[in-house]
């Protein structure tokens, strides 16, 4: 005769599915968010701190009455990355907006650069401030292809500053490398610059 397994050492037998523990998933969670939140509150901490550090740079010129009427040397639409003091390209400028990565539209005429930023602040930059246009590939932590960045180094105040711009078309950018420089008395730049990719942001 066949002998019955008892009903209890089946039920023995079987192993209990496993219970999550909801409390620790929810417990790391909530470390995850308040480690997101700290890196946040730390990275605009640093942000003040650098702007404070650069307030005695001077408001930004506004595009002068009648600019619209100038006779334009070239337009381009693009993006803004950032600007920096010349020659450090990790020592990013964000008094005044200037650290705000945006669209931008730029008109050049013989008076000079004008800036428009969607959502960002406008600024513009007179002939007279103009020292230099260039290729490069690197600006305030941000690295692109060889050639992927128009550098256009201006004087505000006292301080000599690199702003990083990259069109639409890049193929605009030695046109501009060229007007920029004509305006301002510089030699052209025909081969790319290199910017050196070693140091520390200060």
């Amino acid at each position: 005769m066949t002998t019955l397994t008892p009903l209890y050492l089946l039920a023995a037998e079987k192993k209990s599915a496993e219970v999550t523990d909801w409390s620790a998933r929810i417990a790391w969670v909530i470390g995850l968010l308040l480690f997101i939140a700290l890196v946040y509150w730390l990275m605009r901490q640093g942000w003040k701190w650098r702007a404070s550090l650069q307030s005695d740079l001077p408001g930004l010129a506004a595009t002068p009455e009648g600019f619209a009427d100038d006779e334009t040397l070239l337009t381009l639409e693009g993006r803004y990355h950032a600007s920096t003091t010349a020659g450090q390209w990790l020592d990013r400028i964000v008094a005044h907006g200037l650290g705000t990565r945006s669209r931008a539209e730029l008109r050049l005429t013989a008076r000079g650069l004008d800036v428009v930023r969607p959502g960002a602040s406008d600024f513009f930059i007179p002939a007279t401030a103009l020292r230099e246009a260039r290729l490069d590939k690197a600006l305030a932590g941000k690295v692109l292809p060889e050639g992927g960045l128009l550098i256009v180094t201006w004087a505000h105040g006292e301080t000599l500053i690199d702003s990083g711009f990259r069109s639409d078309h890049a193929a605009e950018h030695p046109a501009w490398v060229d007007a920029v420089n004509r305006l301002a008395g510089a030699p052209a730049a025909a081969e790319l610059t290199t910017t050196p990719t070693e140091g520390t942001a200060r």
